[in-house]
């Protein structure tokens, strides 16, 4: 069991506890009290590579290292039925950290476009994955402009699921073939989109009553930014911001991949996303991101600004629907990855 920790140099750091309960009998690991406190204070792990000098980017070891030191600290437990399915999730984890940070897009909650190589548009369904084409190749292309030399039109949130699934199908292609088959299979007649999508590849941790800590990120979650201003969130993309938490307390920025966001540069954006508000000429709301860039620079150059403007927008956000003064942007929950192993998935596939 601790194998693999050691082989990340962090056996010394861990404690393991036999237990049993109605379903059995269980292993519980946790980082000691010692590290804990020292690396991630109060659950915050935003700072955990800068304490250990962990070079996640060009370290895929320190990446993996990063990972699993966040779970350990974890408040609430994660499960796993299996040290396989652990493994599984950790690479998960790293494959969609990879993906995110290679990730660049064109910001366009109505565009519809999509290499024509790969994919195939239906008013019905959506975009479609071509016969024979792989869906891992597919994923990458529409995300990638490295990759396919384009870049392709995207919400945040249809952005996160094209990460997420791929960094599921590339471990799947080591570990389950059989499932990734079925996916692949599946995305030929039709994608899984929105809600569907959560219910059936993703997991949450944490609620609205029993909140994880707001500076608890693994690298890999999936994490959403609530604008907690009524009137600008009327425009279409700017309810709020889905990104992926990349490690070394940055965030994605998928429009523009090589500056990633700290917690402090996306609570100010989308706290002047307000300032922006406009009417076009067909009526609809819109948000002026250029107008707003100087004040958003201006904010973060102020420190006695900046701390007023984190202190209202590091609480909590308010529930569906509700807009109160006190609202923040931060969520009370994470989304990762379901379990992904032959004999122990919990992935259900919707039957066509």
């Amino acid at each position: 069991m601790l194998r693999p920790f050691n082989a990340l140099d962090l056996e010394p750091w861990i404690a393991l506890t036999h237990g049993e309960d109605d379903a059995g009998s269980f292993l519980q690991l946790n980082l000691l009290p010692g590290p804990l406190q020292a690396w991630a204070p109060d659950f915050n792990t935003l700072g955990i590579c800068q304490t250990l000098d962990l070079d996640t980017e060009r370290s895929h070891t320190d990446l993996l290292r990063e990972i699993v030191i966040t779970l350990l600290v974890g408040p609430q437990c994660v499960e796993f039925p299996s040290l396989q399915e652990w493994q599984s999730a950790v690479n998960i984890r790293a494959n969609i950290v990879v993906a995110a940070r290679n990730t660049q897009l064109a910001f366009n909650t109505h565009a519809l476009d999509r290499p024509t190589d790969c994919w195939r548009y239906d008013e019905d369904l959506g975009f479609v994955l071509l016969p024979e084409v792989s869906l891992i190749a597919a994923l990458t292309k529409a995300t990638q402009p490295a990759v396919s030399g384009s870049l392709f039109a995207f919400s945040c949130y249809r952005a996160t699921e094209y990460v997420i699934l791929l960094g599921i199908a590339q471990e799947l292609m080591h570990c389950n073939p059989g499932l990734l088959a079925q996916i692949q299979n599946l995305w030929r007649t039709g994608p899984i989109v929105s809600g569907t999508f959560h219910s059936v590849f993703l997991q949450e941790h944490g609620t609205m009553e029993a909140p994880l800590p707001a500076t608890y990120f693994v690298p890999g979650d999936r994490v959403w930014f609530r604008n907690p201003d009524s009137t600008s969130s009327e425009a279409s993309g700017f309810e709020g911001s889905w990104v992926v938490y990349l490690g070394g307390g940055l965030f994605s920025n998928f429009w523009k991949h090589q500056q990633p966001y700290t917690l402090e540069q996306k609570c100010v954006e989308i706290y002047h996303w307000r300032h922006g508000l406009y009417i076009d000429s067909d009526g609809e709301e819109r948000i002026d991101e250029e107008r707003i860039a100087p004040q958003i620079e201006a904010c973060l150059q102020n420190p006695t600004e900046l701390a007023l403007l984190l202190e209202k927008m590091q609480r909590f956000r308010e529930a569906r629907g509700v807009y109160t003064e006190a609202g923040g942007c931060m969520d009370t929950t994470r989304e990762f990855a379901r379990w992904v192993c032959p004999q122990t998935s919990d992935i259900v596939l919707p039957v066509r």
